[in-house]
């Protein structure tokens, strides 16, 4: 059976095996912690400190799996060589209607964060940038209409 891959950057890649690292040991300290404070408060029956602590370690061993899962799954993706956008680039790009800059990192589905300029890299906006170089202009619907960006620079 093929196991599903997915392409992640190499700083994403790093950010996967640190939170994974974190939760595998300040994470399960902090609520192995946790149980052995609500065992203290007796009978474990009516103990909702116990049970919550118990039901946060489920979810914690969860989201363990995942990350595991997610990292033995990842192929890591070099950006982009020859001035091309792709999966990694950092692209700069400017509003050819309204005018002003700005600029994106190009990233996996599970590292993108809109707010500080990573997007996913299934993105309306990245697809259109995708295989771009420096000059070309690139449109795209957006939820308020096509739009128009120029390529400023490309690392």
């Amino acid at each position: 059976m093929d196991e599903a891959r997915y392409q992640i950057t190499p700083e994403g890649l790093e950010a996967l095996q640190r939170e994974l690292g974190e939760l595998e040991t300040q994470g399960r300290r902090e609520i192995a912690e946790r149980i052995r404070t609500a065992r203290e408060f007796g009978d474990l029956k009516e103990n909702a400190e116990y049970h919550d602590a118990k039901n946060d370690q489920a979810h914690l061993e969860t989201k363990i799996k995942v990350l595991r899962d997610r990292l033995t799954s990842a192929v890591v993706v070099e950006p982009a060589e020859g001035g091309r956008v792709g999966l990694g680039s950092r692209v700069t790009v400017r509003d050819e209607d309204k005018g002003g800059e700005r600029r994106y990192s190009l990233v996996s589905a599970t590292e993108a964060e809109a707010a500080s300029g990573r997007l996913s890299f299934e993105s309306p906006l990245a697809r259109a940038l995708t295989g771009a170089v420096v000059d070309d202009v690139v449109e795209f619907d957006a939820p308020r209409g096509t739009r128009r960006l120029r390529v400023v620079a490309v690392e």
